[in-house]
């Protein structure tokens, strides 16, 4: 029996470290790729506002889990990259049996400050299905890094009504953030 030939373990090492190398490469990748989710509510006041009014609530501050997260990926905000929104749902948490149905459009924006010096838009939906409890935006796309560099931003809300809004409804807003960092 013929040992391979010199050729052919060499080829063989190549392709080991090739794959090795690879996979080694996607450990890193993961590692430097993770998602911060933080939650807020705000509230949308009673109104005998005609339809069609849009509503500029007040900024909302959010206490944001970042800063936890990024030491928990051996990182922190000095190191962020790439900050985008993935996910930002809406729930109503009250009144009890309270639905959508009062909304035609809602608009999400976000800034570093309470004043909306900076703000941009994070995400939004229109029209707002009938009958729903939760909705969830479409993000806008936009680069987020400078708002989850410090552990805090604020939300400010334009919503369009479609009917007035009979009492006050709290609404709770859930969002998940995609974050590329570098180790530190």
């Amino acid at each position: 029996m013929k040992n391979p030939s010199n050729s052919s373990k060499v080829l063989s090492l190549f392709l080991l470290v090739v794959l090795l190398g690879t996979s080694s490469c996607k450990k890193i990748e993961d590692l430097l790729t993770f998602q911060v989710n933080d939650s807020s509510s705000f509230m949308i006041p009673a109104s005998g506002l005609l339809n069609t009014t849009v509503l500029s609530l007040p900024g909302a501050t959010v206490s944001s889990s970042s800063s936890g997260t990024y030491s928990a990926n051996n990182t922190s905000a000095d190191y962020v990259q790439d900050v985008t929104l993935d996910r930002l749902a809406l729930t109503v948490t009250d009144p009890a049996g309270q639905n959508f149905d009062f909304l035609k459009s809602v608009k999400i924006y976000i800034a570093s400050d309470n004043q909306g010096t900076n703000k941009t838009l994070l995400a939004s939906l229109d029209p707002v299905p009938t009958g729903q409890t939760a909705i969830t935006l479409t993000p806008s796309g936009a680069k987020l890094d400078l708002y989850l560099r410090s552990g805090y931003y604020s939300l400010f809300t334009d919503v369009t009504l479609a009917q007035p809004v009979r009492q006050n409804t709290t609404v709770r807003a859930d969002s998940r953030f995609n974050v590329k960092a570098k180790l530190k």
